[in-house]
């Protein structure tokens, strides 16, 4: 029962991680739509992304529930 219930927990957080790395995305979309970003307004969301690109790689390599 506790291999059950730590599988389903790891992959909630898996759907919450992918729900970050895609709203981040997102975010980066509509704001291209709306102006022209600065240097470091793309350097940041370029970094947001990476980041929640690395917090999934890494919970995959953890978890393993990978899909």
């Amino acid at each position: 029962m506790r291999g059950f219930s730590s599988s389903v927990l790891s992959c909630v957080e898996r759907e919450r991680l992918e729900e970050e790395l895609h709203e981040v995305r997102t975010r980066g979309q509509y704001l291209t739509r709306l102006r022209r970003l600065t240097s470091p307004e793309h350097a940041a969301l370029d970094q947001r992304e990476q980041a929640a690109q690395a917090q999934l790689r890494d919970h995959d390599a953890e978890h393993g529930c990978q899909r």
